[in-house]
């Protein structure tokens, strides 16, 4: 069959759920390392993009730096923290270069999907949005590359007297096109990358901007730039090499980092405190705003780039209270301590909703499937779920470090199937496996943010050894994706008679 009929029918050899930062990863390696595999990208929205289609608020950038956020074999060649505007060009030319935009279908929104071991299929139930019919999709293999948190809404606790506030009530993740601040008192609630994004992009605009927490987080404060890259540019170095050099420098750098966060945490704090008197002044009223009680980096640190949200709350243009909500109010906020913050809108920064494989209804032989109870090989493949690959990146380094590193892991497997003659591969707990202590997917006492604490019990579990552990240094998992044997008990294949018997 030719190929280009086979990519218009309604089955493939793998199918990618989403076609954002991780979702058009997995395609650049599908075209470049499985090049005679057709796949297809399901989409729910109307382009690609992914967080930064669907984050429109004022100054939405990213809080990792795109040299290790971006890609491994895409040279990012502007200033480390870019804007929302700049990640999607960026994607826009991977799509472009590989040619993968035919093989994107947008308005495609997965509601279930079904494993059958009788014909080692994966079968989805699909919503079309151009005419709201249900379509059926099936692949031999599925990769889900829909992120951590649901699209359809943010996250906003239920404080009482909410009905009764007569300013317009608004989140970050569905920010109005038409939504005005000139000249509005503004309350932004939260204090983690968006609220530190939002503020300086507010300032000045407003006649009032605050960001009212309910405890402080730490932050990070420095230039929007890595020295040595620019150097490297005025030699005239290879893009590709630039690339490669700073982000293997960053990521030392940030490894050290993590390592004193851990081991040294009184020391790093102190010197993260510093950095904020240097910014704000010494004796400045918000600098116990910014002294949070845990440790360092038990919550994500947030980065502030040449420092514009310290020079907004430095100049008067911005505010910052924390204290806890007692109740809203007919203009505003009314705090426990008694405080009224007066405000026109309210910006709810307060996070999202994880969401558990993209919130679809998942069976395996007609069985629904309960993530919690799964096991997690390499934090990628789970126990119980045959021809499946999940991709959940870092939350202390970029999330897209990882997305490589299982891409090539996923790619090689595929490979190795075709070669073999395997029609199904699960991972399974061998028998020294056993009785092995289980553990949730994250540790709440190492990483506690509000969006894990919520839903972490609906995450597939960890394991106590080295193949069952959710890996987070980067170069150590580097080196042991390369060494995975596709042959380990670890993996279970089902596999013809015909090539069995050729093989013998």
């Amino acid at each position: 069959m030719d190929k280009n009929q086979h990519l218009s029918a309604g089955h493939f050899d793998v199918i990618v759920v989403g076609a954002g930062i991780s979702g058009i990863a997995a395609a650049h390696y599908l075209t470049t390392l499985c090049p005679d595999h057709t796949y297809a990208v399901l989409e729910s929205h109307a382009s690609f993009g992914g967080t930064w289609l669907l984050h429109q608020y004022p100054g939405v950038r990213s809080d990792s730096d795109l040299y290790t956020y971006g890609y491994a074999f895409k040279p990012w060649t502007r200033k480390p923290i870019a804007t929302g505007d700049e990640i999607l060009g960026y994607m826009e030319e991977v799509i472009r270069d590989d040619g993968i935009e035919p093989h994107i279908r947008y308005g495609h929104t997965i509601r279930s999907a079904s494993w059958s071991s009788t014909t080692n299929v994966w079968t989805l139930e699909v919503t079309r949005a151009a005419d709201g019919k249900t379509v059926r999709f099936t692949t031999n293999y599925l990769w889900t590359c829909h992120g951590y948190y649901r699209h359809a809404e943010g996250y906003t606790p239920e404080w009482p007297g909410m009905d009764a506030f007569q300013g317009q009530l608004v989140h970050p993740q569905s920010w109005p096109e038409d939504l005005d601040c000139t000249g509005k008192r503004v309350v932004v609630i939260g204090s983690g990358a968006t609220a530190a994004t939002l503020l300086p992009a507010l300032a000045g605009k407003c006649a009032t901007v605050t960001m009212l927490q309910r405890s402080p987080t730490y932050f990070n404060i420095g230039r929007n730039e890595v020295p040595l890259a620019t150097e490297l540019r005025k030699l005239n170095i290879d893009e590709r090499w630039i690339h490669e050099i700073i982000r293997r420098k960053l990521l030392s750098d940030k490894y050290v980092t993590i390592l004193r966060a851990r081991n040294e945490p009184d020391d790093y704090r102190r010197e993260l405190l510093a950095n904020v008197r240097a910014h704000l002044g010494e004796g400045h009223e918000a600098i116990p705003h910014f002294d949070p009680h845990y440790r360092p980096w038990t919550q994500r640190i947030a980065f502030d780039p040449d420092g514009g949200l310290f020079a907004s709350v430095r100049e008067g243009q911005a505010g910052v209270v924390t204290g806890e909500i007692e109740r809203f109010c007919e203009n505003g906020i009314q705090l426990k301590s008694g405080v009224v913050l007066e405000a026109d809108i309210v910006v709810t920064a307060t996070g999202f909703h994880l969401s558990v494989m993209g919130d679809i209804a998942f069976t395996v032989d007609g069985e629904p499937v309960d993530f919690a109870q799964t096991v997690a090989y390499r934090g990628t493949a789970l126990t119980g779920v045959p021809n499946f690959a999940w991709v959940f990146g870092y939350y202390r380094s970029s999330w897209t470090l990882r997305v490589g590193m299982v891409a090539e892991f996923v790619c090689k497997m595929l490979n190795h199937m075709r070669r073999t003659g395997a029609s199904r591969v699960t991972p399974v707990l061998r028998q020294e496996d056993e009785g092995m202590q289980l553990r949730p997917w994250i540790d709440p006492k190492d990483f506690n943010p509000g969006y894990v604490q919520r839903r972490v019990h609906l995450l597939p579990r960890q394991g106590c050894k080295p193949e069952w552990r959710i890996g987070e240094d980067y170069q150590q998992e580097t080196d042991e994706f390369a060494c995975i044997d596709l042959e380990d008990p670890i993996f279970e294949y089902v596999r013809s008679d015909s090539v069995a018997e050729a093989g013998a």
